[in-house]
Formats: structure tokens, C-alpha cells, sequence
């Protein structure tokens, strides 16, 4: 049986992905976390055999929650699961010890293939994120966009997939106000005015494609 933490602040989305895991015969869900700080400290009590950790959750957010347990624990075998599949998230998590990301948009199918190929010590990468990556390593470390945090880089992300502040607010579980602090702290880090110059910047970076 391959024992399960799911962390996603959604309660929806985390309680339909527990249901549909527990239905899988050699799955099950041992605990589930509402935060980044609830899934470093049940990861200590519940020893999953693998976790997966929603990226873009309130308090210190899933890559930080990430960074931590790895840190005290190097061997602990963590999925990433996000609706921002561009740019440079998917690459630090890789570098932080993290062996899979899938997308939520990706069937129960890949999730359950994911944990399984994990769960044998492999990584793995929905294809939406590896072309994605594959783009963002043509950049180098001179990308501008590296010096954006992870926030920065999450609301860059889904303004170039043309989100309203309002599904911004709601997809990353911030206000409108620090959605917009965010927004012109990017600006600021990349010199530009506006998402108009946001979008040429990243066309230039193949920070997503042009097409």
C-alpha cells in the first residue's frame, strides 16, 4: 500500500482528489493538510511514502514547505501539483529534491502513474511541463525572470495566461491588494510598465511561446 499526504488549501479539489485515491486499490491517504506549515509538520507524524504538495497554497506555500521537509528529511519522495505549469517553478522544485510535478488539469490516470513511478524511485514530468522546461533551459540563469520569488513568478505566470486579478486572488488564495503588490513588485524586477511589456519580455526570454 503506498501511503499518501495530499496538501492543497482547496477544499473541493482536496477532497475529491482523497476520494478518488483512496478508491485505487494499493493507494491511500493517511493525512491531508490545508497549508504549506500543516504539511511539514504531518509529514514528521504520519510518514507518507510520498506527498503531494500543492504548489500555490497560503502561510509559506508549498515550495517552502518543499525546501523544509527535504531539508530535514532528503529521502522523502514529494509530487508537486499546480496550475502553474511555466517558467521557472517546476525547475527549483527539481533542484530541491521534489520527483514529480503534475499539472491539475491532468486525468486521475497520470496522477496515479505519477505516484506509482515515484513511488519506484523515478522522476516524473507531465509533458505540458517538460516542453515547458525544455523552453525555460534555453534561458541560462540570465533570465530576468530569475530574479522574481516564487509569488512573483506565480502572478507573472497566470497574467500572461490572462487572468483577471479576481481568479488570481482566488486561484492563489491572496487578496486583490497583495495580488497587486505582487504585480508591480514584478514590474519593478524586470523594469517594464505594464502586462503589455510583461508579455514581450517573455516572448523574448521563451518565457512562453509566441504562438
Amino acid at each position: 500500500m503506498i501511503k499518501i499526504l495530499l496538501a492543497d488549501d482547496h477544499a473541493l479539489v482536496r477532497t475529491g482528489i482523497e476520494a478518488l485515491l483512496n478508491a485505487v486499490d494499493d493507494i491511500e491517504v493517511v493525512g491531508v493538510a490545508m497549508s504549506g506549515e500543516e504539511a511539514v509538520e504531518l509529514a514528521g507524524k504520519v510518514a507518507p511514502d510520498i506527498i503531494l504538495m500543492d504548489v500555490n497554497m497560503p502561510g509559506i506555500g508549498g515550495l517552502e514547505a518543499c525546501s523544509q521537509i527535504l531539508k530535514s528529511k532528503p529521502d522523502t519522495k514529494i509530487i508537486a501539483i499546480s496550475v502553474c505549469n511555466d517558467g521557472p517553478i517546476p525547475n527549483r522544485l527539481f533542484k530541491l529534491g521534489v520527483l514529480g510535478f503534475v499539472s491539475k488539469g491532468s486525468p486521475l490516470d497520470e496522477m496515479i502513474h505519477a505516484i506509482r513511478s515515484v513511488m519506484d524511485g523515478r522522476r516524473y514530468l507531465c509533458s505540458e511541463v517538460t516542453n515547458n522546461m525544455k523552453l525555460h533551459a534555453l534561458n541560462g540563469e540570465d533570465s530576468p525572470f530569475s530574479k522574481l520569488s516564487q509569488r512573483e513568478t506565480e502572478v507573472a505566470i497566470l497574467i500572461l495566461q490572462g487572468k483577471s486579478i479576481p481568479e488570481m486572488s482566488d486561484m492563489l488564495a491572496l487578496s486583490d491588494k497583495t495580488i497587486n503588490t505582487y504585480r508591480y513588485r514584478l514590474y519593478e524586477k524586470l523594469n517594464i510598465k505594464n502586462d503589455v511589456e510583461l508579455t514581450r519580455l517573455a516572448i523574448r526570454f521563451n518565457y512562453i511561446d509566441s504562438n
